[in-house]
């Protein structure tokens, strides 16, 4: 078993003020979850998880006499959220599981760091380790890192029962972490159980949702999920995996930021109320839900590649915050169209890199400061200018534009 003592995240100092604040007098506290799977498996650390023998009350006392801040943000389950030097850790003391509903379990306080480890989903979930790097493994979660495998930790119909949402953490787990070949047991237990997963709230499926999408192997993992019949429970509906795996390996072609709100719309949008039903059922943010409602509904108008006057005019046509859904549309049209040139629509892509949108020189007060009079009249003006610059391929500047105004004013006398 490695051991995890050079690790510089490990040594930071909150992280340390923690080990100090809480082990000792007859109290034991260990890192666990994923810092240490992560850690292990060579990939960035995010957030830190503790566990302690400690009860609630004394972990929030010893925090309070070390000058750390302690927020009691899940006490029931025995959870307190420390703040150390202003980073974030969560500590929650040893459980065992009482009653389980699919959900949300009903715990008591233990002080057995390997029955801890047996209430918790997959193998590579249950290492813990202490301050000095050693790392504690009584399941053979550093073996199935290395192999890169996902195993449930005993009956994985059993582990089903207790939270249903272990369905998709398995599946994310082997879109994040797995070889392609998954673990034939928690599989079957998967796909028997996938009904269960119409219980949990949408707020739940949709944040494993997004990690699946956003996963290294998304496309292997949804076309599994679909073959299975658990994706259909979670979308009501079927995916176009063909497009799905087209939009990513155009977000990677052009170096786009990946997109859940895109990527989710190549695979099971066709029209504007998918991206409603979508949305609600993912918990999608207002702002993904407007981007993948825009990028759809403009999908149709995306000129050739090749045509820069014509991707100048629909650049334009977008508003002035037109770009991401600009660029949103190119990418879904190149995963919509099998015979899509990459290179070229790659050159689509980047022309608001290129050629930026222009801004329109002229305002109201400018059509006033001509003479104009106060009223519908100065709208009207403004319009038929703005078409007329835009139908010049935005060539004419401010000067001509005044110019042209005069003789738009004189002609209406």
């Amino acid at each position: 078993m490695p051991s995890l003592a050079g690790a510089a995240w490990l040594s930071a100092t909150p992280v340390q003020r923690v080990f100090a604040a809480l082990g000792g007098g007859g109290e034991e506290i260990r890192i666990v979850g994923g810092a240490v799977r992560d850690s292990l498996a060579g990939r960035p650390v995010g957030d830190i998880d503790f566990a302690t023998t400690a009860l609630p009350g004394e972990v929030t006392a010893r925090a309070a006499r070390a000058g750390i801040k302690a927020v009691p943000t899940g006490i029931e389950h025995g959870t307190v959220t420390l703040i150390a030097d202003g980073v974030p850790f969560q500590m929650t003391t040893l459980r065992e599981d009482v009653e389980t509903d699919g959900r949300r379990a009903v715990v008591r306080f233990g002080r057995d760091w390997t029955a801890d480890a047996r209430r918790r989903d997959f193998t590579i979930n249950a290492l813990s380790l202490d301050a000095d790097g050693t790392v504690h493994d009584p399941l053979g979660g550093f073996a199935d890192i290395v192999a890169r495998r996902i195993r449930f930790i005993g009956d994985p119909d059993r582990r089903i029962a207790e939270d249903r949402l272990r369905i998709l953490r398995f599946f994310r787990f082997n879109a994040e972490f797995g070889d392609g070949a998954l673990d034939a047991p928690g599989l079957g237990a998967a796909i028997r159980a996938r009904d269960g997963l119409r219980t949990l709230s949408a707020e739940r499926v949709g944040q494993e949702m997004r990690r699946i999408v956003l996963a290294p192997h998304a496309a292997e993992m949804l076309g599994l999920m679909q073959d299975c019949g658990v994706l259909p429970v979670i979308l009501a509906g079927v995916a176009c995996l063909g497009p799905f795996s087209r939009y990513l390996d155009f977000e990677r072609s052009v170096d786009a930021r990946p997109s859940v709100a895109l990527r989710l719309t190549a695979a099971v949008c066709r029209v504007a109320e998918d991206v409603e039903r979508i949305a609600d059922r993912l918990r999608l943010s207002n702002a993904e839900r407007d981007l993948a409602a825009a990028a759809l509904a403009a999908m149709p108008e995306v000129p050739n590649p090749g045509d820069d006057r014509a991707a100048r005019h629909f650049l334009y046509a977008l508003g002035e915050d037109g770009e991401a859904v600009f660029r949103g549309a190119v990418g879904l049209a190149y995963a919509w169209s099998e015979a899509a040139d990459p290179a070229r629509h790659a050159e689509l892509y980047r022309l608001p890199d290129r050629q930026p949108r222009p801004a329109f020189p002229l305002r109201g007060r400018d059509i006033l400061g001509a003479g104009a009079p106060h009223g519908p009249a100065v709208g009207q003006l403004l319009q038929a200018l703005e078409a007329w610059w835009v139908d010049h391929d935005f060539v004419p500047d401010e000067t001509e534009l005044r110019a042209r105004l005069q003789q738009m004013m004189a002609s209406a006398q």
